[in-house]
């Protein structure tokens, strides 16, 4: 087995409808999660304010 070399550590909080907030170890301001554009459409919900999706999130760690 490997070294292990990073442990993460994130705290969610859900607030109003899809909107979630994510503090993540090591950074002071949360990452704001919800929906927009097809995810929305999908779930037929329509947020106060669009933010990107844990998914968006996920996509861009895999691309980068």
């Amino acid at each position: 087995m490997g070294e292990l070399i990073h442990t993460s550590r994130a705290r969610i909080y859900k607030d109003k409808g899809p909107r979630r907030r994510a503090y993540i170890e090591g950074f002071e301001t949360p990452f704001i999660y919800g929906v927009h554009g097809g995810i929305k459409e999908f779930y037929g919900i329509e947020p106060e304010e669009e933010h990107p999706a844990t998914l968006d999130h996920i996509v861009a760690a895999v691309a980068g």
